[in-house]
């Protein structure tokens, strides 16, 4: 399963170049493109988080296998980037509410911080995988099945 975190990765990565494209799109005026692009970004958030849900739940999380000096920086920066995609899964789906609801002068209004928060979301999200799993190699991994009946 060591290739799921790569697969997730992927796509939270793709789902912001999406968003980027989707912004450009509406800038130019092409509401059928955009909303193609954006329902297409918010698909891959999804698969994103299908993809990381369920390894949380069967295989489990990684620990930091950095060095110990590092660790209180790089918890700090989790909880960032944990508080930063759960509000931009919000933001994206209420975002995309309005869009279907054709509320579009508020969409138009939270879409763009809906972008920008979902950039950062990404770009952190991306540096958790390197710290993980490429600049150093991961710590232990315990499901959170195992951990909750503590077998």
């Amino acid at each position: 399963m060591a290739i799921l975190p790569t697969i997730s990765t992927f796509f939270i990565l793709l789902s912001a170049i999406l968003v980027a494209i989707g912004w450009r799109l509406i800038v130019k005026g092409k509401e059928t493109s955009h909303k193609k692009v954006m329902i297409s970004a918010a698909i891959s958030a999804l698969i994103f988080f299908i993809i990381y849900a369920s390894r949380t739940i069967f295989v489990g999380n990684t620990s930091f296998g950095g060095p110990d000096e590092l660790k209180v920086f790089y918890t700090i920066f989790l909880v960032f980037h944990i508080i930063l995609a759960t509000t931009g899964a919000v933001f994206g789906i209420v975002t995309l509410v309005l869009a279907f609801k054709r509320r579009i002068s508020v969409h138009r209004k939270v879409g763009p911080v809906t972008s920008i928060i979902w950039f950062f979301t990404a770009i952190t999200g991306i540096m958790v995988y390197l710290l993980l799993y490429v600049l150093y190699d991961g710590g232990e991994t315990t499901s959170l099945i195992k951990a909750i009946l503590g077998t």
